[in-house]
Order: structure tokens, then sequence, then C-alpha cells
């Protein structure tokens, strides 16, 4: 006989209670606490280098770039999640009194890992979508040079274009930036089978 375990659902403040002492960072959505799963080092160094080139290619400009420590809420999902790089066109508005928890990037950068992969490419793009300043979407493969690019046109339709080969340049839509591969896999080892 098999038992069934009642899935226990949290509120956003019990949720915001525990992630203050939490050891380890999680996702909220909709009342459910999913641990996030450990970054390697490639992941770290994509993510890093794409920070480092975006706060001094865009110094002077009217954005702020947050990496993965810094909350983004999503009201109509219900989600609170940590984006692997955001970029906030303007000021960040902010959920709540702290500065915590952003709620308007214009852009968002996932560093793809194999568990997650699936949900950054589905359901975790839909959900950024309900951000009303959304305007662009880079997934960053960490095995291989391979990037896709979704931008929303002044049709508000999203269009894809997808980058291969350590040579390419991933050029932006939604911000006058453009960055090498040899810059964003900078440092990066990819395995060999």
């Amino acid at each position: 006989m098999q038992t069934q375990v009642k899935q226990r659902y949290f509120t956003p403040e019990e949720y915001l209670l525990l992630e203050e002492n939490a050891e380890y960072k999680s996702e909220y959505r909709n009342g459910e606490i999913i641990a996030m799963t450990g970054g390697t080092t490639n992941h770290n160094e994509i993510a890093g280098n794409l920070y480092a080139h975006f706060k001094f290619g865009l110094r002077g400009q009217n954005y702020r770039v947050f990496i993965s420590d810094v909350r983004l809420w999503i009201e109509r999902p219900n989600m609170y999640t940590y984006p692997d790089v955001m970029l906030i066109e303007g000021e960040p508005i902010y959920q709540g009194s702290a500065q915590t928890v952003v709620t308007n990037p214009s852009l968002i950068v996932e560093v793809l890992s194999k568990s997650t992969q699936s949900y950054d490419r589905t359901d975790k793009f839909d959900y950024y979508c309900c951000i009303p300043e959304f305007k662009e979407y880079i997934l960053i493969d960490q095995y291989k040079y391979s990037v896709k690019q979704f931008a929303k046109n002044s049709d508000n339709e999203w269009t894809l274009i997808s980058y291969e080969g350590e040579d390419a340049v991933l050029k932006l839509k939604s911000v006058d930036f453009k960055i090498s591969f040899q810059d964003i896999y900078q440092r990066v080892e990819f395995e060999t089978n």
C-alpha cells in the first residue's frame, strides 16, 4: 500500500521569511518551494562574464545589471526566482521596501543546466513573458558554443535567433550591445567525451 504525502503550500510571506535564513536558494512557484540546484564552474564563468561585459559595456547608460543573488517577483504566476543575469532599463522597481526583490527586468539571461534546461526553455519563459517590461530572453548553453535569443518585435511577437560556433557574436535587440562568444565563454572548459 502506498502512502500519499500531502503537499504543503506556503504563502509568499512564509517563503520570504524562510529564504532569509536559508543556506541555499529556492524558487517559489504559486505556493511551492523548489530548491535550486548548485551551479557548475562553467555556469558561473558564463554568468560572470556576461555580467562584467554588461556592467562595463553599458556604463553611463540608463541600465542596471544584476546577477543571480537578486530575486525577481512575477505577480501573475505568483513566483519568486533568481535569474542568472537581469538587465533593467531605468531604475529597478522593488517589491516591498527592501532592495532585495525586483519586478521589472527588460532582459533576462539564463545559463542552461542539464537539470533545468527544459524548464528554462518552456514554462519559465512563459512566466517571464508576464512581465510587462520584458523584451529579450537569452539562453546560453554551458556545454557547447550555442545561444538562443528570443526578442519581442514591434508587433509584440517573439522571434528566435540561434547562434552556434566559437566565432559567433551575440547582438542584442533590446539594447545597443554585442558580445563575442570568445568573451561569453572565456575560461569555460567544455567536457570531452
